[in-house]
């Protein structure tokens, strides 16, 4: 269980006041409990104790807890248990309000006009844009998309590995745009047995993060995810141990 001396059960706005050293203790306290060690989640965990208040967030890392001690729980999907980190965010998910959870998970409240999500568009603006879609449309000549996250059960068939990830938050968007009418996106990455070589022993280590980029398509046959068909892949690891040894053999010029 996570304690401190000191907590704060009134709710607060993120635009209204910092955190407190009991709020700071609290949520390191909770990030630490959950193992989750990217700034990420460290964030959204520092918000969870802004927008909801010490004893709300103390009674979900409770919850959070007494589930991984009942046997945990599983992602959609079945292929993998959550990790702590996922329990506790999908409590959260399941026990907020829709304005609190667009406050933790980095989409800024909006009102008005501003808050109509895309089903609640205007129809003749839904329509004017689909038309766009189907008949006049530009052309494309570059698309690339890039993919990071840590990996959960990975499949090889044929010399192709599959991955699959979902992407649960959102980040604040621009002034005027709707907010997305789904919050969750399934992304399927599909990388080249070759490529997979590179990055496969650096992602037995699970706090590892994989990098893909790719070519992105919706593919019906893989139930309407993101396809994302590698062209590129790497971890944060790799990245991070290639960037210090360029930095250690870079050759210092000679004093002339």
């Amino acid at each position: 269980m996570v304690t401190v001396a000191e907590s704060s059960s009134s709710p607060v706005s993120l635009r209204h006041r910092r955190m407190t050293d009991a709020e700071h203790a609290l949520a390191k306290g909770i990030a630490d409990t959950l193992d989750e060690t990217e700034p990420e989640p460290r964030r959204r965990i520092a918000r969870v104790v802004l927008v909801l208040g010490a004893a709300r967030a103390e009674a979900l890392i409770a919850r959070a807890q007494a589930i991984e001690e009942a046997g945990g729980s599983w992602v959609r999907d079945g292929s993998r248990r959550r990790t702590p980190g996922g329990v506790f965010f999908e409590v959260v998910h399941q026990s907020v309000t829709t304005d609190e959870r667009a406050r933790i998970f980095s989409v800024t409240p909006r009102t008005g006009a501003q808050a109509r999500t895309h089903e609640e568009w205007d129809a003749a603006i839904v329509g004017e844009i689909g038309a766009l879609t189907a008949a006049e449309t530009g052309e494309a000549t570059s698309v690339k998309i890039t993919v990071v996250g840590r990996l959960g059960k990975v499949v090889e068939r044929e010399g192709v590995v599959a991955v699959a990830l979902l992407s649960a938050g959102m980040p604040s968007l621009p002034k005027g745009l709707p907010v997305p009418g789904a919050a969750r996106t399934r992304y399927v990455v599909l990388i080249a047995r070759k490529q997979w070589a590179k990055v496969m022993a650096a992602l037995a280590d699970p706090a590892d993060t994989l990098i893909a980029e790719g070519y992105p398509a919706v593919e019906e046959r893989f139930a309407g995810a993101i396809t994302v068909y590698a062209t590129r892949v790497t971890t944060k690891g790799l990245q991070a141990a290639q960037k210090a040894g360029t930095t250690a053999e870079t050759p210092v010029a000679p004093v002339r």
